[in-house]
């Protein structure tokens, strides 16, 4: 028999895992013990003491939910212009879900009952105020609101856990109260991107995929709070089951409740419309389509149906999922006055504020009003283009009058045709005033100079003239350029100052143009006295 000790065996797999258990077994245990002491309750108790829940005050708004459609319009009137159509439609479905959700909170056994959710598709150009629309009705119900771009599930390729993180927002919108997440808005935009092509290859696989697992969420499912790649997540749930003394949080939300809306340009919809409309219309009245053609571009997408949808590319399950379909209107010049003139949530207003800020007051004239609308509506963008027109035409403004003392601006026709010509006028018309700030800047310079470091700067009137030119041309102001002048000055003025026996210094034309020079040449003469 040989002497050698004889190696144990590796444990197996299932012996690894019996170990990792009893050491989970005996940490859990650990932190329900520290639990039992926290709160007073002795460990393996089934029944701890519980604090009495309170009503979450959320959730009792939407138990007290009576608002009625015209209510709603009325609301987002203020806010939204034109889209009459959209506005009635969508106060319909909003009004028809929230009380049905509230009946449901007063009576539990109606979730069980079968309900077809009116969830919305919104089909409209650019910046004519869907998002907007959805984002005054979530507000006014005082539900969480959560929007997502549809292009990122197709870019990214998740078919999945992707689309779940729709929900998983919301929750993150409403605080992680996943009682009142449950009954929230889900928007997404950018729906028609995820569209397969109509180009006689078959959809595309990934947006395919998109379409069914959206059908999933739109339906009824539950979604893991947290996701599976989401590791950080994962350690907050184990966290948060130590803290309960070892209870399992819930972990999941059911969609049963959500609203979805989703929403898209549709660009090339009309066109599938047009198509089934004039073939319809071939050998009866083909006089008639020609001349609707020739007389002006004839709107067709409110007469979208459910085919011409899954012909541009949806599911048949996946569109049939959004049963009520609304067509937003592309804004005209009018309306984007009106929205500049009359919308609370006016860009114009923004402006006003920006410029208060600076305590500058910003006026308009009613032909500037007119002037901003038309190139907006030139812009093709809707509600958009009026802060692209009004970013150009102030951006110089919004620059150079902070600066100055001016404390009014007018926009008018004028300045929205030549903003560098009114500007350049604005500041020669105050010059005078602009070089009384500047001087006034200069003493404040001196001030904070002496404070700051105990010594006396004293400019003379020819200095201040060289100071104020030097300004104009290096486009600076005065505080930044005073700085860059004297930025050396504190440690030689020092060492004149303690040969001198003085701490008042003048400061004269001949410091400003060469001050490094001048300042050399006064420690020198400083040290030979």
């Amino acid at each position: 028999m040989s002497d050698e000790k004889k190696e144990p065996d590796d444990p197996s797999v299932e012996e690894l895992q019996k170990q990792f258990m009893d050491i989970l077994g005996k940490t859990q245990s650990m932190f329900m013990s520290d639990a039992s002491h926290a709160t007073g309750s002795p460990v393996g108790d089934p029944h701890p003491p519980q604090a009495a829940q309170e009503p979450d005050p959320l959730l009792e708004q939407i138990r007290a939910f009576t608002l009625k459609p015209r209510e709603v319009r009325d609301y987002l009137d203020r806010f939204v212009v034109k889209q009459e159509e959209a506005k009635k439609v969508l106060a319909v479905s909003v009004c028809d879900h929230y009380n049905h959700v509230r009946r449901c909170l007063e009576e539990p056994e109606l979730r069980q009952q079968d309900y077809a959710k009116p969830n919305i598709i919104l089909l409209g150009p650019t910046g004519v105020g869907k998002t907007y629309l959805m984002r005054c009705i979530a507000r006014l119900i005082g539900v969480p609101f959560t929007k997502a771009d549809a292009t990122k599930f197709s870019e990214t390729g998740y078919v999945g856990s992707d689309v779940e993180d729709i929900v998983r927002d919301l929750v993150k919108a409403a605080d992680g109260n996943t009682e009142l997440a449950q009954y929230g808005i889900v928007y997404i935009d950018e729906i028609d991107k995820i569209a397969g092509q109509g180009n006689g290859q078959g959809r595309d696989v990934s947006g395919r995929g998109v379409q069914i697992n959206l059908l999933k969420l739109m339906e009824e499912t539950e979604v893991n709070l947290h996701s599976q790649t989401d590791l950080i997540g994962q350690m907050q749930a184990v966290m948060e089951m130590q803290r309960s003394g070892g209870k399992a949080q819930k972990r999941t939300i059911n969609t049963r409740h959500m609203l979805f809306i989703v929403s898209g340009a549709f660009d090339k919809l009309s066109d599938i419309v047009q198509s089934r409309i004039d073939h319809s219309r071939i050998g009866f009245k083909q006089g008639q389509v020609a001349t609707a053609k020739d007389e002006a571009e004839v709107d067709y997408l409110p007469q979208v149906e459910t085919t011409d949808f899954i012909k541009f590319g949806f599911e048949p399950e996946f569109i049939g999922r959004l049963p009520v379909r609304v067509v937003c209107e592309q804004l005209k010049a009018d309306d984007l006055e009106q929205i500049l003139v009359n919308s609370e949530g006016s860009v114009l207003r923004q402006y006003r504020e920006d410029f208060l800020g600076y305590e500058i007051g910003l006026h308009t004239t009613p032909e500037a009003i007119k002037e901003i609308a038309r190139r907006a509506e030139k812009e093709k963008t809707g509600a958009r283009g009026l802060m692209t027109v009004l970013e150009r035409a102030l951006r110089d403004f919004k620059y150079e009058l902070p600066s100055t003392p001016i404390r009014s601006l007018e926009l008018t026709a004028d300045l929205l045709a030549d903003p560098d010509a009114t500007l350049r006028d604005l500041l020669s018309g105050e010059e005078g005033a602009i070089r009384e700030q500047r001087k006034a800047d200069i003493h404040a310079f001196a001030e904070r100079f002496a404070k700051e470091h105990g010594l006396h700067l004293t400019f003379t009137e020819d200095a201040m003239e060289a100071l104020l030119e030097r300004c104009v041309d290096s486009g600076k102001t005065m505080r930044a350029l005073c700085e860059e002048i004297f930025r050396n000055f504190e440690y030689g003025l020092n060492l004149v100052s303690r040969n001198r026996g003085t701490n008042e210094f003048d400061i004269t034309a001949e410091v400003i143009e060469a001050p490094d020079q001048t300042l050399s040449q006064w420690v020198v003469e400083s040290h030979r006295q």
